[in-house]
């Protein structure tokens, strides 16, 4: 029923704001949308139950939050800023490689990574029959031990940064999700979460 009326046409189309919609004498009222920003640490799985029974991010939230999903994952050794949220549409934008949403990490990379590397970061490689690209590949600091590298993706392919250097020789010792789209990691510590702000989610959906 909506408004006390039968609905008697396929795709009929209610108003969530304004209307009164029942099924069998129950009210239905639209769920509310959840959209959090949690920095990741490093040793936890992103899924509900890990089969190897190790820590989930699900660990850090409130019980009555148990139901949302991450959009994306970051893997066990990777930390930095996940999205979590009960709204499809936002986890399909920031997941589907058509809309190209830019994704920022840091890399520690073990050993002196040269410019040809970087280069060939932005032109893509090959790893186990996937081609990886990053859309920007700028170096920050080396030394002989170590590189610290920023790479903007624009797919999030599994382990893509990781694999990236994986293709070339190199190790990724650390890596951090530092940015999604405008939104940044900020001042947000390791563990902690915060609700993201109207504006904010309007911007990922732009």
């Amino acid at each position: 029923m909506v408004n006390g009326k039968p609905v008697t046409e396929l795709g009929a189309k209610v108003d969530p704001l304004h209307d009164h919609v029942s099924v069998d004498g129950r009210a239905v009222k639209p769920k509310r949308k959840i959209y959090l920003a949690l920095n990741k640490p490093r040793g936890l799985v992103c899924s509900h139950n890990d089969e190897l029974g190790r820590a989930t991010i699900y660990q850090l939230l409130p019980k009555e939050w148990a139901h949302l999903h991450s959009v994306g994952r970051l893997d066990f050794n990777s930390e930095g800023l996940l999205f979590l949220t009960n709204d499809g549409e936002l986890s399909l934008h920031l997941t589907h490689p058509r809309y190209g949403v830019h994704k920022t990490y840091i890399a520690t990379v073990e050993g002196k990574v040269p410019p040809e590397v970087l280069r060939r970061c932005t032109q893509g490689v090959t790893h186990l029959g996937e081609r990886l690209k990053a859309e920007k590949a700028r170096l920050i600091s080396a030394s002989k031990s170590q590189s610290v590298v920023e790479l903007v993706l624009a797919e999030g392919k599994n382990r893509e940064v990781r694999r990236l250097f994986e293709a070339q020789g190199f190790v990724v010792k650390h890596l951090q999700r530092i940015q999604v789209g405008k939104i940044k990691l900020g001042q947000l510590r390791p563990g902690r979460w915060r609700t993201l702000t109207p504006t904010e989610i309007k911007s990922l959906l732009s």
